[in-house]
């Protein structure tokens, strides 16, 4: 059997609990045809490069698919049927990634750069704190 990455974007408007359905429909699909999902990963919802469908944002959805062709046949002609799925792409690889993913670890790198910004504003070069505005003079602008 052959080794597949299968991405699906699904619509922005879909909760996530509807989006873990859909990819356990994929998988009920590989599984019930001699195949078998290696590895799911959610990447959450995440921003288009462009609109499809009239969606600015899609859930991305990556499953690891060890199976047949004639399994991701039957794969994609489900998906093609299903009006939540906006667009997927089937690539075969080679050998299995160990670990999560590089959107996986590109998320978490992201997330631990923005928990560092948040933490505080030391190193921002931010001037001090001005006071309460009622003890400044009130300044008209009048044309003068």
């Amino acid at each position: 059997m052959a080794l597949y990455e299968h991405v699906f974007l699904a619509r922005q408007d879909l909760a996530q609990a509807q989006v873990d359905a859909l990819a356990e429909m994929a998988a009920g699909i590989i599984n019930g045809n001699d195949g078998r999902v290696v590895k799911t990963e959610n990447w959450g919802l995440r921003s288009l490069a462009y609109k499809i469908a009239k969606n600015r944002k899609a859930h991305y959805v990556m499953l690891e698919i060890d199976a047949p062709g004639s399994v991701i046949a039957e794969l994609e002609r489900q998906v093609q049927i299903n009006e939540d799925i906006i667009r997927y792409m089937t690539v075969k690889i080679d050998a299995s990634e160990e670990g999560p993913s590089v959107m996986m670890r590109k998320s978490d790198r992201d997330r631990e750069r923005r928990g560092d910004r948040e933490g505080g504003r030391e190193g921002r070069g931010d001037r001090p704190d001005r006071g309460d505005r009622e003890d400044r003079p009130r300044r008209s602008f009048d044309g003068e």
